[in-house]
């Protein structure tokens, strides 16, 4: 009887080579998907954006509907100090809350009372650095800004060109604006500010400047729209900004300029202006 030969390998073992081959396969194809995977995650940021500026649109447009057809005031008693469209502080100096503004009432769902605005989620880590910091001062706005100088207040065109205050304790009548669609209401805010904790050197902001100041045409505010939106290194990304007829989309940087107020240049923080024309178009009712 023959007796059977035994194998002396049963299996072939895996070389050093060929685990080198897979880890860099592996990492080949991590580097492909990461990028792609950080690209749908801002996407979804930019989403939930949007979203959070059409609830503020639709919170304007009824208070409007229960003030005689007149937007929320930005600003009521700009002298006093406390109160702002998205909530209230009990002094001067302290921070502002979510609640006692003219549109706080209309942020609330059914069962969430006090919920206020939602925080932009790309901007919600600098908000969370500035509250820790105790910089923070207007979280409350959620990283929003509002065209407070011409929707949320009532002025009047003087010959000369100036935009007079008429009153901060009303908004503008919805009826005065003869294009709401090229008209912004709210939109993606911050200042530029280097000596903020933020890692992007910015604090939040709930007011939309404009190009010129109202009062003095040819005389520039800082720029505070954030273009925080899919920045990738060496270029700006884009804000979301709310039209008053009630769409939304996202815009490009096309101008910034510093007063010197602020230090910093703040177009190193992606903030600016949007819009070709070089004046206040896009913001004032004409």
């Amino acid at each position: 009887m023959t007796t059977p030969r035994h194998r002396s390998r049963s299996a072939r073992a895996i070389t050093l080579i060929e685990v080198l081959v897979v880890v860099g396969v592996i990492a080949l194809l991590l580097s492909l998907l990461l990028p792609s995977l950080a690209s749908s995650r801002e996407s979804a940021r930019a989403a939930a954006c949007l979203s959070n500026l059409r609830q503020l649109l639709i919170a304007n447009d009824l208070y409007a509907t229960d003030f005689g057809d007149a937007y929320a005031p930005g600003m009521p008693d700009r002298q006093a100090n406390l109160t702002r469209w998205f909530g209230s502080r009990e002094s001067p100096g302290a921070r502002f809350s979510g609640s006692g503004g003219p549109l706080s009432g209309y942020l609330d769902a059914p069962g969430e009372s006090g919920r206020g605005v939602r925080a932009c989620p790309s901007f919600a880590p600098a908000l969370t650095l500035l509250d820790a910091a105790g910089a923070g001062f207007e979280r409350g706005g959620g990283g929003y800004g509002y065209n407070t100088a011409f929707v949320g207040a009532v002025r009047a065109r003087a010959v000369s060109g100036e935009w007079a205050l008429v009153t901060d304790r009303a908004g503008m009548p919805r009826a005065r604006f003869i294009d709401p669609a090229r008209t912004c209401g709210f939109a993606d805010s911050a200042l530029r500010d280097a000596a903020s904790p933020a890692a992007a050197g910015v604090v939040e902001y709930s007011f939309l400047e404009p190009r010129f100041w109202p009062e003095f045409p040819g005389i520039r505010p800082d720029p505070s729209t954030h273009f925080r939106h899919g920045v990738r290194r060496g270029t700006t990304g884009t804000a979301s900004v709310a039209w008053l007829d009630g769409h939304i989309a996202p815009e490009r940087l096309t101008f910034s300029q510093a007063s010197g107020f602020y230090p910093g240049d703040p177009r190193d923080a992606a903030i600016g202006w949007f819009g070709a024309a070089d004046d206040n178009s896009l913001f004032d009712p004409d």
